[in-house]
């Protein structure tokens, strides 16, 4: 079976995160990055020196067990979460965690009775992932065919979708767009989005003051699929935690309620806030494939990868840099957030995985969203997640409504702005508080304008002086060729619409 092989990635080099569709910054950019660098490979000199310690993933130290693992994952997802055709699936594989070796693959077993897939590679390694309903699918540990927590069945307040207007509901209006709407322009934005066949994109969704102007599909995707959203999950992470702030159960200047870090005040990690956290400036070490990182098979992925309680893996890394004081994008940041809010949930003796249904999809629209798991029951919110177009639409518009859904307040006051600004520590202003932003100008967008991203060109733009939201999103492989088309898309989209009155 012919596989296609990994789409060439730049590594953004202040944030050592993988971003195939990230442009390389320029001219004083790159010399701050580089020296930035620099200081994070002198801070940790005495780090490198130590063995390279051993990796508790199941199995441990075995990477390629690992990577099989991950892409036995994302097969089971596609199929048994978003109910893709086999065929499709395979001609679009993502490489995220085989990478090349794609093309090792010598078996997919595919159970659907069960909803297991069963994936060996290079014909020696095989590992499993099965569908456990509304958790998503999840990796099973060698020799293992169940999971460590008891899944629950996530069900929604709302009444049906179609019965209601947009956004609390499906429906849409029949009347004709505002007159200071150029629906000429938004038309050939659509068309810039699907143009290039290699960028496969899946599904591109335009709304302006709340309503959606522009709706479209494409390879094999549909309005009600749940698709590959990765990273776009860390700002669903970031709303969890304005919610509790909402409650009133956090604050952002807090010390992080981690009672590991905590326990002892000379643990240097006590220092960290939660505001730390959302900025992904904690510190913590955590290998991302840096300069400065550690050889070997990267933390980043042993949480996605390992079959290992992702969060306790997140809560055990020491410190690297003070806190607040180096900005770099690692899950570690995100898995510590999550262990936040699943203790604070549980705390309140409320059920954890139905908490995010609760709390904030049944408030804006949304009826089911997954969020998948590690074994032990922990979200992966940090890429591990699922939802559609207009899933995505709903949470930019609360975004683009300053955290105000119809007339209530659901996030904290001045939450979006401090989300959406770029974080202190981070040496180029690519990153706010769990969103990227605009602040190097990387999108035909203006430089207030921010963003949820996830790896293969999964991506929602919020453009608060437009009051726009774009969705765009697409299979992997198309990640290069789906950014420069939504660029073409932005720029005729800001032609298209007014700025905010």
């Amino acid at each position: 079976m012919e596989m296609p092989s990994r789409p060439e990635a730049r590594a953004d080099p202040n944030a050592g995160c993988m971003f195939p569709d990230r442009p390389t910054p320029s001219g004083g950019a790159v010399t701050r990055t580089l020296l930035a660098t620099s200081l994070a490979a002198s801070l940790a000199t005495a780090s490198l020196a130590a063995p390279l310690r051993a990796q508790p993933g199941f199995p441990p130290n075995d990477p390629l067990s690992w990577q099989t693992a991950g892409t036995a994952k994302v097969l089971c997802s596609a199929l048994f979460v978003s109910g893709r055709a086999l065929p499709e699936v395979r001609s679009h594989l993502a490489g995220y965690f085989l990478g090349p070796r794609l093309d090792s693959i010598t078996n997919i077993e595919v159970d659907s009775t069960r909803k297991l897939v069963r994936l060996t590679v290079a014909g020696r390694v095989t590992r499993e992932a099965k569908a456990y309903g509304d958790q998503g699918c999840v990796i099973h540990q060698p020799g293992k065919d169940s999971v460590h927590f008891t899944p629950m069945k996530v069900t929604s307040s709302l009444p049906p979708a179609t019965t209601l207007d947009w956004p609390m509901g499906d429906r849409l209006p029949t009347t004709p767009p505002p007159p200071d709407v150029d629906t000429a322009k938004i038309r050939l934005a659509t068309d810039a989005a699907f143009a290039d066949t290699a960028a496969l994109t899946a599904a591109f969704v335009v709304v302006h003051r709340g309503r959606i102007l522009a709706e479209r599909y494409g390879n094999g995707a549909h309005q009600d699929m749940q698709l590959e959203s990765w990273s776009m999950g860390k700002s669903i992470v970031g709303t969890l935690i304005g919610r509790l702030i909402m409650d009133g159960a956090l604050t952002l200047e807090q010390p992080a309620p981690v009672p590991e870090w905590q326990k002892r005040p000379d643990d240097p990690r006590a220092k960290i806030r939660v505001m730390d956290l959302l900025r992904m400036s904690s510190g913590l070490r955590f290998s991302r494939g840096s300069p400065e990182d550690l050889p070997g098979y990267h933390d980043h992925d042993l949480g996605y990868t390992g079959a290992i309680d992702a969060f306790q893996f997140a809560l055990s890394r020491p410190l690297q840099f003070a806190p607040n004081s180096f900005g770099r994008y690692r899950n570690v940041d995100p898995l510590a957030l999550g262990y936040i809010i699943q203790q604070v949930v549980r705390a309140r003796g409320e059920e954890y995985l139905t908490y995010p249904q609760r709390a904030l999809f049944d408030r804006i629209g949304i009826r089911r969203q997954v969020l998948e798991t590690d074994p032990y029951g922990n979200f992966l919110l940090n890429g591990y997640d699922y939802g559609t177009a207009r899933n995505w639409a709903r949470i930019g518009l609360l975004y683009a409504n300053d955290g105000v859904w119809m007339g209530t307040r659901l996030l904290p006051e001045g939450f979006v702005k401090f989300v959406s600004t770029p974080a202190p520590a981070w040496k180029v202003p690519q990153y706010g508080g769990m969103v990227w932003v605009n602040g190097d100008s990387a999108w035909n967008l203006p430089r207030s304008a921010f963003a949820f991203r996830g790896a293969g060109g999964q991506d929602v733009y919020v453009v608060p002086s437009h009051e726009l939201v774009i969705v765009r999103m697409g299979h992997f492989p198309g990640a290069a060729a789906g950014f420069q088309a939504v660029r073409k898309a932005q720029a005729l989209l800001m032609e298209a619409v007014p700025g905010k009155r």
